[in-house]
């Protein structure tokens, strides 16, 4: 089962993901990330080169140490996180996941993109921060770190 939160009230912008990471106690470490179609505006050139393409593929360190460099906002953004096992070639296999043109955002059941995911982090243009996880654990901390996320799956319900 996929379990979803949706981060759209209650913030001044979105996606930071340091206070992001900070609210679910940096467990980003633990995985490889697979970062696609990333659009945003870091003034560091060091980390616009690491994203100038339509994906990258980072240790949790490594994008640990990218946001604590520079904390900028994500316009768009799929962050996928991995086993660290995962071989980048097995990540590649599959389809780079999308920012807006997947529909299973806004169906029930909820769905991840990239069948070897554990994690999935979607900056949505700005105006939402969508979490899709398998551990039932995970929506409940954002959830404290951020009072105003919903349920994914009630949102979709009303739509």
């Amino acid at each position: 089962m996929v379990y979803g939160t949706i981060i759209q009230k209650g913030e001044k912008y979105y996606t930071y993901l340091k206070k992001l990471f900070e609210s679910i106690d940096n467990i980003q470490l633990n995985y490889k990330w697979l970062i696609s179609y990333p659009e945003c505006s870091p003034s560091d050139t060091d980390i616009q080169k690491v994203l100038e393409n339509k994906y990258c593929i980072l240790t949790g360190k490594e994008l640990t140490d990218l946001v604590n460099k520079e904390d900028f906002q994500w316009i768009w953004g799929t962050f996928s996180a991995f086993d660290p096992s995962t071989s980048n070639e097995d990540i590649l296999k599959h389809k780079l996941p999308e920012n807006d043109m997947y529909p299973g955002f806004w169906k029930n059941p909820l769905t991840m993109q990239h069948p070897l995911s554990k994690i999935e982090i979607v900056a949505f243009d700005s105006s939402c921060t969508l979490i899709f996880t398998k551990d039932f654990a995970l929506p409940e901390k954002f959830k404290e770190y951020y009072p105003k996320a919903e349920d994914l799956e009630i949102v979709n319900r009303s739509l």
